[in-house]
C-alpha cells in the first residue's frame, strides 16, 4: 500500500515558508518520498503502517494550507503514468543533459 500526500502551503510570510518548510522535512523524516515539490509518497506493510503514518502526519500539520491524503495498492500505485515535456536547457542528470520527448 501507499500513502500519497499532497498539500498547498502559504509561502508569502517568513513564518509561513518556515512552517512550509517544517512540514516537507517532516515527511523526509518520517520516510516519504517527494514525487514532485508538493507531493510526497510513502510506502506501508499495510493499512496500519499507512493508519500510524497517517496520524503522524496529522499531528505535524501547518496552521494554514490543505494538506491531503490518498492511500492506493501496490497494483494502482504501479500504473502511474509518467508524462514529461522537454527539459529546460539547464536541467541535467549527471553530465548529460535530459532530452524528454
Amino acid at each position: 500500500m501507499w500513502l500519497i500526500i499532497f498539500f498547498d502551503l502559504p509561502v508569502r510570510t517568513k513564518i509561513q515558508r518556515r512552517q512550509a518548510a517544517q512540514f516537507r522535512n517532516f515527511l523526509r523524516d518520517d520516510g516519504f518520498i517527494m514525487l514532485q515539490y508538493s507531493v510526497y509518497v510513502r510506502v506501508g506493510r499495510g493499512q496500519d503502517s499507512l493508519d500510524k503514518h497517517l496520524r503522524r502526519v496529522r499531528t505535524a500539520l501547518p496552521k494554514e494550507g490543505s494538506v491531503r491524503a490518498l492511500q492506493v495498492t501496490d497494483k494502482q500505485y504501479g500504473r502511474m503514468e509518467i508524462m514529461l515535456g522537454l527539459a529546460k536547457k539547464t536541467e541535467g542528470i549527471g553530465t548529460k543533459q535530459m532530452v524528454l520527448l
